[in-house]
């Protein structure tokens, strides 16, 4: 795969690798964001070991890991009984030469010997602190390098010099990799999202209609049942999970409207909600003015884009999809394609604001997100409280332009919006996917600011 992007991250493991004393950095996020493209890149000019973890018994883990370090070093292998004689003897090896150990898939380990922290807690401690060298353990299983690696009950808490959560590539970054116009580019972004592994996978010279057929619909395909394998490595019964997935991907996103859904009591729904929070499947939201621990106006989202189009229309036309996937993209898919990116496109249109602040054409605003009360929605208010300002925005991924009755609509809803003073700024901004009618920017004031796919097109590129 290719290795794109990173360069923040890239950056932040050079500098702790280049200054004096050790360093212990923990790297973690769900599987295929580029995390073993992350460590190679960076290791590719130090030196380095690297050890690939694997599903199988801890005594062959073991011999293999010994290996790895004997070979670098030219030794003979030596006999080792436990991972304390592991660990010492590398520890013997790094006293000699400053370089990088990195421990891939470090969770594969402590399935097989749950006191493997402590171990790695001991060579820490009495060998890596005494060196310039640097110790990298790197996982997949979010929820077990949260607990086991990071978390205040565990034997290695306190001892990183740093982190990394890797996470998929916003829009912006994923431009680099989607080299279709921008219309399509937002359309591929709404089903592969920003992982790296998903985006690589598609023919940006093929049109996306293809891409989606050979990739996702046809059953052979790695992303035909991508979502069912992540769940599986992190849930030992997922049925439950899929099931809450499925209903807000189809717009349930409150709990009332999940536990109607799934027919899941708001007791254990709650539990399992919060479950696929900590793994970033979906996420939370309360409107931007509402504090995210008091609120109880909270809508639930499937935090990835691929899983959200993938448990929208896969998961629920499995049966057409093995019969006719054809008949599936041409009577499901491609007629409701636009509501499921107009949704995506709000993220785009934030991830803009947020771009416009930074470059200067925007007034800067300290939170950016959606807002709703009752029947009310704004599609993104930006708060600046301490210049009593307020932004607020629609976006419009439709076939038709923009005209006066959108301005005229959210004018209305921003009188509804409690926040800042009575005397606050207010500024508006319209996007829009085909732009806007003749004549709309000349009745509107200078706090005004219409964006149509140039302006993305530009601060993305």
């Amino acid at each position: 795969m290719t290795f794109y992007d990173r360069d923040d991250e890239l950056d932040a493991l050079a500098s702790a690798f280049d200054s004096p004393g050790y360093a212990f950095f923990v790297i973690y996020g769900r599987r295929r964001v580029g995390k073993t493209e992350l460590i190679k890149a960076f290791c590719s000019e130090r030196p380095h070991i690297y050890f690939l973890a694997a599903q199988e018994a801890e005594e062959r883990q073991r011999e293999k890991f010994v290996e790895r370090v004997a070979n670098y070093f030219g030794d003979r292998v030596p006999r080792i009984d436990g991972w304390d004689d592991a660990f010492a003897y590398l520890g013997e090896k790094t006293d000699t030469e400053d370089m990088i150990v990195a421990i891939d898939e470090f969770p594969y380990l402590v399935d097989e010997n749950d006191s493997l922290p402590s171990y790695v807690q001991g060579f820490v401690d009495e060998h890596l602190q005494e060196t310039n060298s640097m110790l990298i353990l790197c996982g997949s299983s979010v929820s077990t390098m949260e607990s086991t690696v990071l978390g205040h009950e565990s034997p290695l808490y306190g001892r990183r010099t740093g982190q990394l959560d890797v996470t998929p590539f916003s829009f912006g970054q994923a431009r680099e990799v989607i080299s279709y116009d921008i219309a399509d580019a937002i359309r591929s972004y709404a089903i592969t999202g920003g992982t790296p592994m998903y985006l690589t996978l598609f023919d940006y010279e093929k049109s996306l209609r293809e891409n989606v057929q050979s990739h996702i619909l046809a059953p052979s395909s790695m992303l035909y049942n991508e979502p069912g394998f992540l769940l599986r490595t992190e849930l030992r019964n997922p049925a439950r999970y899929i099931s809450i997935l499925e209903a807000v991907a189809l717009g349930h996103t409150t709990p009332n409207e999940i536990a109607g859904a799934t027919g899941i009591d708001s007791g254990p729904l709650s539990k399992y909600l919060q479950t696929l929070r900590q793994l970033r499947l979906v996420d939370r939201e309360v409107p931007v003015t509402a504090s995210a621990k008091k609120s109880k106006r909270s809508r639930y989202r499937v935090a990835d884009e691929f899983l959200r189009f993938w448990f929208r229309y896969v998961e629920p036309n499995r049966s057409s999809i093995e019969e006719a996937p054809d008949i599936v993209y041409q009577g499901t898919i491609e007629p409701n394609l636009p509501d499921h990116v107009a949704t995506t496109f709000e993220d785009i249109c934030q991830e803009a604001v947020w771009e416009l602040v930074r470059q200067g054409d925007f007034a800067p605003y300290s939170e950016v997100g959606r807002w709703w009360y009752g029947e009310d929605e704004i599609d993104i208010v930006g708060l600046a409280p301490n210049d009593d300002r307020i932004l607020f925005a629609e976006c419009k991924w439709t076939s038709e332009p923009v005209g006066e009755s959108l301005a005229n609509d959210l004018r209305q809803k921003a009188d509804n919006v409690r926040w800042g003073s009575g005397d606050r700024e207010e500024q508006f901004a319209l996007f829009s996917k085909s732009g806007f009618v003749d004549g709309l920017s000349g009745g509107l004031d200078s706090n005004w600011s219409l964006i149509d796919l140039d302006t993305p097109d530009r601060l993305f590129s």
